[in-house]
């Protein structure tokens, strides 16, 4: 009886050291995230919608779709540009942003952001007479992003705005990160 009683310790000792392991394991599991890994140029395809009043005061729908390319530092800084179309039901739109010539891409877009160890995170983008804020999350070791715009403030104040991007890294990831 002595045997198997102690049999039986050994084994539950093991199986909760297994347990324990296991979770220690999970909670590193995105452990070493930081602005480091949101580094390089990323390519975003962006999709929402926007609600604005028109001339009698009433909330209107702009389905917005676009692309962007932006350029992470690796320490917290941000560039980029972008190409948005709105639906056919679009208001005028305030004066434009500025463009490049050549590609039509709005430019001079820039900002800040901060990536947490458990690879969520925040970024602020720029541009003349617009400020975006946003929260997302790494996926994939830091090759994708998936993004959810939290404030929207144009020239005129807020904006009531339901828009998410889904962008990847280009190009070669450094050798540590294979």
């Amino acid at each position: 009886m002595k045997s198997f009683v102690l049999k039986a310790m050994v084994l539950s000792f093991l199986f909760l050291g297994s347990l324990a392991a296991g979770a220690r394991a999970q909670l590193n599991d995105h452990e070493g995230c930081s602005n480091a890994v949101l580094k390089g140029d990323y390519a975003f395809t962006v999709s929402g919608t926007i609600w604005v009043k028109d001339p009698q005061g009433n909330l209107e729908a702009i389905q917005r779709e676009g692309i962007a390319m932006t350029r992470f530092d690796g320490q917290g800084g941000l560039s980029q540009v972008d190409y948005v179309l709105s639906g056919l039901n679009a208001l005028p739109a305030p004066p434009p942003a500025p463009t490049d010539p050549l590609t039509g891409f709005h430019i001079m877009e820039t900002g800040t952001y901060q990536v947490y160890s458990d690879c969520t995170g925040t970024f602020t983008i720029n541009s003349p007479g617009t400020t975006i804020a946003v929260k997302f999350v790494l996926s994939n070791h830091g090759k994708g992003i998936h993004t959810i715009v939290t404030s929207l403030v144009g020239p005129n104040g807020p904006i009531t705005a339901l828009i998410h991007s889904e962008g990847h890294r280009l190009g070669k990831l450094p050798k540590e990160w294979d």
